[in-house]
């Protein structure tokens, strides 16, 4: 199965140059714990960071600063790693994981962002696919007493 299967298409944006209250203000808005900064060459969404919610608190709050002059560009992780949408999605939590990363945006071929990947998503894939195991071991034991009693 592939990260375009499973991924969020749902992705909430904002660009470097807008607040970080904005920001704040999204995630509350939409229920995130991130939003994906983007710049739009061409008009195209290319991620170029992310802001968490620990981001703003631990650089902002904590700190002291006027949320409503700090952008989003001046607090971004801008070392944001990707995934193709054609990724198997085994290899696209394996990057999580290498990159200890709980949110992982999706790409086209073009680098343009299609989606997101989160730890919350990778785990109900997983529980997903191991309760369909589960099923199918109970579904082989049933079977093996009906044919064999």
């Amino acid at each position: 199965m592939t990260i375009g299967e499973i991924c969020n298409r749902e992705v909430i944006v904002i660009q470097r140059n807008e607040t970080i209250q904005e920001a704040a203000k999204l995630m509350r808005q939409f229920h995130v714990g991130a939003v994906i900064v983007i710049d739009k060459p061409n008009g195209r969404a290319i991620p170029v960071g992310i802001v968490t919610d620990r981001d703003l608190i631990v650089e902002v709050m904590a700190t002291e600063l006027d949320e409503t002059v700090i952008t989003v560009g001046d607090i971004m992780s801008p070392d944001i790693f990707t995934v193709k949408e054609s990724a198997e999605t085994l290899e696209a939590i394996e990057l999580m994981r290498r990159k200890t990363s709980r949110r992982l945006p999706v790409v086209d071929d073009a680098g343009e962002l299609v989606g997101i990947l989160t730890l919350d998503d990778a785990l109900q894939w997983l529980s997903e696919a191991l309760l369909d195991l589960a099923k199918l071991v109970r579904y082989e034991q049933k079977k093996e007493v009906r044919h064999r009693p």
